[in-house]
């Protein structure tokens, strides 16, 4: 209701009033995950009770050919048919999975449906979610939704993909359309004014919001921005917003377009978007909406939008104040561009030194997850959900030792999976096959036991998620060296947990008979 009300506000004074009719916000999930064999699945307890493989020694081969993202749907594995068949399954329930394709890592997969109202697709996400784990059964499979079920090789996101629009469809992020619909040139300058400022002031909400436990190994990595809260624009409209917040101009953004020729004859030439988004952008622009690329593929995606809805429904609000005031909207806005453009960042933000750069600039960056969770109570968020009317302190607070429970939990079932793991499968290997650290793996269960001790009685939630974290990235990391050095010299015959080469790489491990299920035509 508070991105409504004050957008509303906000368009009457660009000048569109929308009378009765709302203003919503549209999102458009991309659903990652991974598939793997389901007999392979049994013999990994972390991946059953964890949802990651807490240990394991990389294969010979990872990404590194891309053949699997670039290669086509295959028919010799089941993959196919079970994405087929969790289409025609979402279907029936009125979810149209627009597309399905690999994804970069072996055996990643990946579906998007159509776009629509967020309340809506937020229900619907869970909904295939919960599908893709039960089709994927009747194929033979496991479907893993974890954020990094897999070590060195990309871990799966939920691209929520953002725009706000009124009711009868005036798409509010589109240069174009807004600046029509209002018979502003500036309105669109104005209205990405505004979610700049709402995306430097609070990005530690934002940063909160992903705080998943999975999010602890994706973000940074090679597949997913890092924890610092910037934004991309492009050089189009990043020249075009300087130009107008230092009063060099006022006139209407024309987003550029090239022509595409794929020399060939089926094909003719075609136009495109000069730009594409930033793929390394925590939260970059993408043509009438922007892409929050760092959310994590298990999560329920309530708390990111009601975090962006309300930050930029604070923004909305301030300008219509102030214009309500008698300020001029457009000094307003070029006055908060300067005032908040330090986020705006176009470049790589993998680069190490460009990190380092935008830290120092003052850019929101925290990078453990339970920090940025402790963010949801600090006193400038909870006014900021008070006076939008969202949320209670006490339900901020609430949702915080929950969110704190919930990481300290999912790490205390890792490290009982690793001491099972340990004793019931390493040790025994190692000892039949007489190599390996044997001394080692034993003092890892007393250290693991030991730090869990300590978590049990810690007396708030908030210090045993902190006592967690130091578990689970540090002790069972050096734990997990550990493990996979065992795994190494042990002979493959003596080693009884499904191994990276076992679990990866459908095409070259299963196969479809005449006697599978049917093939869901497209």
């Amino acid at each position: 209701m508070a991105l409504s009300k004050h957008g509303k506000r906000l368009l009457k004074h660009l000048g569109l009033d929308i009378g009765d009719k709302e203003v919503v916000s549209n999102i458009g999930l991309e659903q990652e995950f991974f598939l793997v064999p389901r007999d392979m699945y049994y013999k990994r307890p972390d991946l059953q009770l964890a949802g990651r493989t807490i240990i394991g020694k990389d294969a010979p081969r990872g990404q590194e050919m891309c053949d699997h993202y670039m290669a086509p749907p295959s028919l010799a594995n089941p993959a196919l048919a079970c994405m087929q068949e969790i289409q025609d399954e979402c279907w029936r329930l009125g979810i149209p999975l627009k597309t399905r394709h690999r994804e970069v890592a072996p055996n990643q997969y990946e579906f998007a449906p159509l776009y629509g109202y967020n309340t809506t697709q937020i229900d619907q996400n869970l909904m295939v979610m919960q599908i893709i784990e039960e089709v994927s059964a009747r194929h033979g499979l496991a479907a893993l939704m974890q954020e990094k079920p897999f070590n060195d090789v990309n871990g799966s996101g939920k691209h929520n993909n953002w725009s706000i629009a009124t009711e009868d469809g005036t798409m509010m992020l589109h240069p174009g359309k807004i600046n029509a619909a209002t018979g502003n040139p500036a309105a669109f300058a104005v209205i990405m004014s505004a979610i700049i400022a709402a995306v430097n002031q609070h990005g530690d909400l934002l940063r909160m919001a992903i705080a998943s436990p999975g999010n602890d190994f994706r973000l940074g990595a090679c597949e997913a921005p890092p924890a610092i809260v910037s934004t991309y624009l492009g050089d189009d409209i990043t020249f075009y917003l300087s130009h107008f917040k230092d009063g060099k101009g006022e006139g209407e953004y024309v987003p550029q377009t090239k022509i595409l020729d794929l020399g060939t004859h089926e094909v003719l030439p075609f136009e495109v978007p000069a730009e594409d988004r930033n793929r390394t952008s925590p939260f970059p622009y993408g043509g009438a909406r922007f892409e929050f690329r760092a959310v994590g593929s298990s999560q329920n995606v309530s708390m990111v939008n009601t975090v962006l809805n309300t930050i930029v429904a604070e923004k909305f609000a301030e300008f219509a104040d102030k214009c309500d005031a008698g300020a001029d909207i457009h000094d307003l806005a070029r006055e908060t561009l300067n005032e908040n453009w330090r986020v705006v960042f176009n470049g790589n933000n993998y680069d190490p030194e460009v990190q380092e750069e935008l830290t120092n600039r003052g850019i929101w960056r925290i990078d453990s997850g339970v920090e940025a969770i402790a963010r949801l109570t600090d006193p400038k968020n909870i006014a900021l959900f008070q006076k939008m009317k969202v949320l209670t302190k006490e339900e901020c607070e609430s949702r915080q030792h929950i969110l704190h429970d919930h990481y300290t939990g999912t790490v205390e079932i890792e490290a009982k999976c690793l001491i099972d793991m340990i004793q019931q499968h390493i040790i025994p290997s190692v000892k039949s096959a007489g190599v390996g650290p044997l001394s080692d793996l034993e003092k890892a269960v007393v250290s693991l036991k030991e730090a869990l001790a300590e978590i049990h009685i810690a007396e708030d939630s908030y210090t045993k998620a902190q006592l967690s974290r130091v578990l689970r990235l540090e002790t069972m990391i050096d734990i997990r060296a550990v493990c996979d050095a065992a795994e190494e010299v042990v002979p493959a015959n003596l080693w009884t947990l499904a191994t990276y080469k076992e679990l990866l790489f459908l095409d070259q491990h299963t196969s479809t008979g005449p006697e599978d299920p049917t093939f869901y035509d497209d």
